[in-house]
C-alpha cells in the first residue's frame, strides 16, 4: 500500500509505545511501518525534493503533533515515550488526528491560537482530503513545483512567440550560463543563415575551444521526427564534428530519439519542457522575485560528547 497521510501514524504511533517505556524514534517508525503494512519500497519512497524518506517526513510530523498535544514525551533526543494523556486518547477514541487534538490548549497555541490548524485538515477547502495527506513541508514543495510548472509553461510560450533569429541567441545564451564556453563574446555564435547545412549555431565545449558543439534550433510546433535527426547527423559528419545539440520548442518522436541513441555521433535532444526547465534552472529569461530557506534542527549541533 502507498505511505498514508501523516494523520494516519498518529494511532498507530501510540500503539508502538503503549508500553510505557522510551522508544528509539527511527525504530518506532519502522514498528508503525510494520503495522502499515508497508513494503519496502513504499519505505524507501522519497518526498519530492529527494532529501528525506516520505516515512520519516509524515510520521515525524504525527510525532511533532502528538509531542505539541501532550500525548508523547520527548525524554531524550532521538526518543519518545507515551504520556498520560496519550494513554488516555488510546481509551478515548478508535482515530487519533489533528481535529481531535484540538481539544487540547497547547496544540491550539501551536497551530495559532484560533482552531486554524496549521497542518491541517481544512474542511471547507475541495483539496481538503489530499491536505489532509500530507504535512506542511510536501506542501511547501508541492506549492514550489506547481509555481515552477506555471513558470516553464509561460516562459515556453515566450520563447515561441520570439523570432527564429532571436531563439538561436538564446540557445547559445543557454549553453554559455550552463558553463560552455566562458563568455557570450568568445563562447560561441549564431550562424542562423541559408547555406548553414542545417548548423545554426556553434560553441566551444570549454574554455580553451579543444573542441566545439554544434547546435541545431527549431522554432517549431510540430514534432521532430527521425529525418530531421538525420539531416542533422549529416550536416555534423560534414563539418566532421562528434558532437551536436539539437534543441526545438516542441517534441521529438520516438523514432527520432532512437535514432539519436545509436549512432555514433553524440547528439543531444533538448525538448520544449527541458528546454523550459534548463532556462529556470540557469537563470536564463527569469529572475528571481523571492527566496524562502527550508530549515531543520542540526541534530549533529546539540550532540554531546
Amino acid at each position: 500500500m502507498p505511505v498514508p497521510g501523516y494523520q494516519e501514524f498518529m494511532r498507530p504511533l501510540l500503539d508502538v509505545v503503549s508500553d510505557g517505556h522510551d522508544h528509539n524514534v527511527r525504530e518506532a517508525y519502522a514498528a508503525v511501518a510494520d503495522r502499515l503494512g508497508l513494503t519496502e519500497a513504499d519505505r524507501q519512497e522519497l518526498i519530492p525534493s529527494g532529501t528525506q524518506r516520505l516515512l520519516d517526513n509524515r510520521a515525524g510530523w504525527a510525532k511533532t503533533y502528538l509531542v505539541k498535544a501532550g500525548l508523547l514525551e520527548s525524554p531524550r533526543r532521538a526518543f519518545i515515550r507515551l504520556a498520560a494523556r496519550g494513554r488516555q486518547a488510546l481509551t478515548d477514541t478508535a482515530r487519533i488526528d489533528s481535529r481531535y487534538l484540538r481539544r487540547f490548549p497547547e496544540f491550539l497555541e501551536f497551530a495559532g491560537g484560533d482552531g486554524d490548524v496549521k497542518a491541517p485538515d481544512v474542511a471547507q477547502s475541495r483539496d481538503a482530503s489530499v491536505i489532509a495527506e500530507t504535512t506542511p513541508e510536501e506542501r511547501i514543495l508541492s506549492g514550489f513545483q506547481q509555481v515552477q510548472s506555471a513558470l516553464a509553461s509561460d516562459l515556453l510560450e515566450r520563447v515561441k512567440a520570439a523570432s527564429p533569429t532571436f531563439f538561436e541567441r538564446l540557445v547559445v545564451q543557454l549553453l554559455v550560463s550552463m558553463g560552455y564556453g566562458g563568455s557570450m563574446e568568445d563562447a560561441g555564435k549564431a550562424i542562423g543563415r541559408s547555406g548553414d547545412e542545417g548548423i545554426d549555431g556553434i560553441i566551444k565545449e570549454d574554455r580553451l575551444g579543444l573542441d566545439v558543439i554544434y547546435l541545431q534550433a527549431k522554432r517549431w510546433e510540430r514534432t521532430i521526427g527521425r529525418p530531421e535527426i538525420q539531416q542533422f547527423a549529416g550536416a555534423l559528419q560534414g563539418q566532421r564534428a562528434r558532437k551536436g545539440v539539437f534543441i526545438t520548442t516542441s517534441s521529438f518522436s520516438g523514432d527520432a530519439r532512437d535514432y539519436a541513441g545509436r549512432i555514433d555521433t553524440r547528439i543531444i535532444l533538448i525538448d520544449g519542457t527541458e528546454l523550459a526547465r534548463l532556462m529556470i534552472a540557469h537563470g536564463v529569461g527569469v529572475t528571481p522575485v523571492a527566496v524562502y530557506e527550508l530549515k531543520r534542527v542540526d541534530s549533529d549541533f546539540f550532540a554531546e560528547e
